[in-house]
């Protein structure tokens, strides 16, 4: 192979960002089959494991579903509860949605996060166990996000040649 020039690429492991098996309260689904009709209407959140150069970290994003719009986001290198409640708290510095729909993750629904919520009157929805499509979404940003890296590096080293 290395006669060839050609090289192993080795699989990331897919790290899990979510873990639904806790003991706090579960959440009805209150966005499903609903017709969006205004910007706070509905809000979704998400989180992604972002691998860099330098390190890996994980990015927490809030985003309102009408316009598209990233209402709130945090970076940390823990998936603690501060990585959710940071970018909800920068969230709702910018309004208030009717309905906040996530997953089942502990992050979301931690009594800091729902206490966050139920402060500003906005109502809890979530996602079934295990149905990503449900947070269909937060999930389709997450996807472009990953590919990012990607092409900057691409447009960086077409950029380096000349080219």
């Amino acid at each position: 192979m290395a006669d060839m020039g050609l090289k192993v690429r080795k699989t990331r492991r897919k790290r899990h960002t979510t873990n639904s098996n806790h003991t706090f309260p579960r959440y009805a689904n209150l966005v499903l089959n609903t017709t969006i009709h205004s910007p706070n209407h509905v809000w979704v959140s998400d989180i992604k494991y972002v691998h860099t150069r330098r390190e890996d970290i994980y990015l927490a994003i809030v985003m309102d579903v009408y316009t598209r719009c990233i209402r709130g986001w945090e970076l940390s290198r823990s998936l603690d509860a501060s990585l959710s409640l940071g970018a909800l708290r920068k969230a709702l510095c910018q309004g208030i949605p009717m309905i906040h729909h996530s997953d089942q993750g502990v992050q979301y629904a931690g009594s800091e996060y729902t206490t966050a919520l139920h402060a500003a009157h906005v109502k809890i929805s979530m996602a079934d166990v295990g149905q990503a499509w449900q947070n269909g979404y937060a999930e389709r940003f997450m996807g472009i996000v990953e590919t990012v890296p990607k092409h900057s590096q691409y447009q960086f080293n077409q950029f380096r040649r000349g080219g």
